[in-house]
């Protein structure tokens, strides 16, 4: 994960435990993350279908990664989140540069966490608009 900035006050938990994940092998480049609100972007090379177009199970991979982890800082120490429902419509193609995602909470409870994710290339159009509801759990 290049460029992703050391954990601060605006990160609630350490980003270390992402190394190694599909986070990282996708590019996924994290900028902020909070209970009601995370940011972060994916290159749009390498996550390609056969056709050379950003391919739909990467934007939902950006879109789920985003959610997650704002849902993970929502639900505090000892708890986690648990993807429970995951959709994405599909706006536009994307054949190069980056895709940012941004994920906004839609409700924030004590056992489910739901927020909208839009995916936008770098002229900001939108590309991709998912929704993740999460359940969260105790961490074992």
């Amino acid at each position: 994960m290049t460029d992703t900035p050391a954990p601060d006050a605006s990160f609630p938990f350490p980003l270390e435990p992402l190394r190694g994940t599909l986070i990282e092998r996708m590019g996924i480049e994290i900028t902020e993350v909070a209970p009601a609100r995370a940011v972060g972007r994916m290159p749009v090379t390498g996550n390609t279908q056969p056709a050379g177009l950003l391919h739909g199970g990467a934007s939902a991979v950006l879109a789920e990664t985003l959610a997650s982890l704002a849902a993970t800082a929502h639900a505090g120490p000892g708890r986690l989140a648990v993807g429970m429902d995951l959709n994405a419509t599909h706006h536009r193609s994307m054949r190069s540069g980056w895709v940012t995602g941004t994920a906004v909470a839609l409700h924030l409870g004590s056992r489910v966490a739901a927020y909208e994710i839009v995916l936008e290339d770098e002229s900001q159009r939108r590309v991709c608009t998912s929704r993740l509801t999460c359940m969260l759990v105790d961490s074992r």
